[in-house]
């Protein structure tokens, strides 16, 4: 057990854009040590599972307009439980033992900052999402 835990915090890539001080609150710490980084290692996974769920939805996706995709990737990232029981499974899956502990104290609100974190991966990728598919389609 230990070994996964120090593999996990290994393989996750340093996050030196946050600084971590005293006065933060317990969320805001495990957002900046523990959800950021884990956020980061799945950016591509988190595409690719987006793209699939796209394409599982008739490809609508890609025939809106840049604005409406941010509204279409907020309301499924939002409102589609199954696709963020999903994607908050790709992110929890990745704690370690004691990481879990501190999250299920506080389930509600860190899987609001999770999921807005996931979110906005997703909105800055949105270029990229539209163009694979216009590549694929050539």
């Amino acid at each position: 057990m230990i070994d996964r835990d120090l593999d996990l915090k290994r393989i996750r890539p340093d996050f030196m854009t946050t600084t971590i001080n005293n006065g933060m609150s317990t969320e805001e710490r495990f957002q900046n040590l523990v959800l950021r980084p884990i956020i980061k290692l799945q950016n591509d996974l988190f595409v690719e599972v987006f793209k699939n769920y796209a394409a599982k939805h008739k490809n609508v996706f890609y025939d809106l307009s840049v604005e409406k995709r941010v509204d279409y990737i907020e309301n499924t990232v939002h409102k589609d439980m199954k696709f963020r029981n999903s994607l908050k499974g790709m992110v929890i899956g990745l704690f370690t033992v004691e990481e879990y502990q501190l999250y299920i104290q506080n389930s509600s609100a860190l899987n609001k900052r999770m999921m807005n974190i996931v979110k906005e991966r997703l909105i800055d990728n949105v270029q990229a999402i539209g163009n694979t598919a216009t590549l694929a389609a050539v």
